[in-house]
C-alpha cells in the first residue's frame, strides 16, 4: 500500500519537519506490527535524501493527520518539553455515532494501555493517570437507516482537543461517553462499522489530527500547521452533506 508513497509535507525549516501522515501508516517500525515494512520516519528520511528525523509525538496508525518530526536531537529535546508542558495544542476531528452534545469535557482517568510483546517489562499496577478531552459538535445528521435496534441512525462530527496525551485517548474517552468513533475495530461499535463500510464504502478510523499549535523553538514564531483530510474522509462529510472542515 505505502510503496513508492510520497509523503505530503505540511512545513519544512533546518529545524523541523511536519507531514500529514496518512491512515493506516505506523509512525515507526513495531513489534506489535513486525511484518510492517513502511513507516513514516523511514519514507519521510528516505523523502528527505537520507536525512535523520526525531518523531516528537505519535499518532496512532489508524489516524491520520499533523505529524511533527525535529531534523536534530536538541530540537527533539525542545519539542518533547513543549509536549510535556501542555503548550501545544492538538485539535482532533472525528465522526462519531449519535448526537453529541454541543460543547463537554471528558476527565477520565485511563489505566495505560500495554501490549504484550513491546511492554513485558512494564508495571502491570500502574495507577490510572488523568486524561481530559475537550470536545465539541460541529454537525450532525439523522439517516433513514436501521442500525442494531434503532430504525434510524445519527452521527456527529466533532471537534477534539486532548490536553493530556494517554495511549488511544481520544477513541476511549468517546467510548467512555458512549459515543464511540466510526470506523474504530478496538473501541468502537462492530455494527455501525459494518454499516457505513457497506453504504459508504468507509473503510478507516475517522479520527484526524487536523492541526497543531506550537512555538517553533528557535524564532518564537507561533506555528500553525494544518493538515487537509483524506479522499475517504471528506467523502463521507460529502455523504453525510457536512461542510469540509
Amino acid at each position: 500500500m505505502f510503496k513508492d508513497y510520497k509523503l505530503e509535507i505540511l512545513y519544512e525549516d533546518a529545524y523541523l519537519v511536519a507531514i500529514n501522515k496518512p491512515s493506516g501508516l505506523l509512525v515507526h517500525k513495531s513489534m506489535i506490527d513486525r511484518h510492517e515494512i513502511y513507516y513514516a520516519m523511514k519514507i519521510l528520511r528516505d523523502q528527505l535524501e537520507g536525512k535523520w528525523v526525531y518523531p516528537i509525538h505519535r499518532l496512532d496508525k489508524p489516524t491520520s493527520g499533523v505529524l511533527l518530526f525535529a531534523l536534530d536531537s536538541h530540537t527533539a529535546k525542545l519539542m518533547s518539553e513543549q509536549f510535556k508542558a501542555h503548550t501545544i495544542e492538538k485539535t482532533y476531528i472525528a465522526v462519531a455515532r449519535g448526537y453529541v452534545a454541543e460543547s463537554g469535557s471528558i476527565d477520565h482517568a485511563l489505566k495505560e494501555k500495554l501490549d504484550k510483546i513491546s511492554d513485558k517489562q512494564a508495571n502491570k499496577d500502574k495507577e490510572a493517570q488523568e486524561a481530559v478531552t475537550h470536545y465539541r459538535c460541529l454537525e450532525s445528521v439523522e439517516i433513514d437507516a436501521a442500525v442494531g435496534k434503532y430504525e434510524k441512525t445519527r452521527y456527529s462530527l466533532v471537534e477534539l482537543k486532548p490536553k493530556t496525551g494517554r495511549k488511544h485517548q481520544l477513541r476511549r474517552h468517546m467510548k467512555h461517553i458512549n459515543h464511540h468513533l466510526l470506523g474504530d475495530t478496538k473501541y468502537g461499535r462492530g455494527e455501525h462499522n459494518k454499516f457505513v463500510r457497506k453504504a459508504y464504502n468507509m473503510n478507516r478510523l475517522l479520527l484526524h489530527a487536523i492541526s497543531l499549535e506550537l512555538i517553533h523553538p528557535y524564532t518564537q514564531e507561533k506555528l500553525f500547521l494544518k493538515a487537509p483530510l483524506d479522499a475517504v474522509f471528506c467523502s463521507v462529510l460529502e455523504e453525510f452533506s457536512w461542510n469540509k472542515t
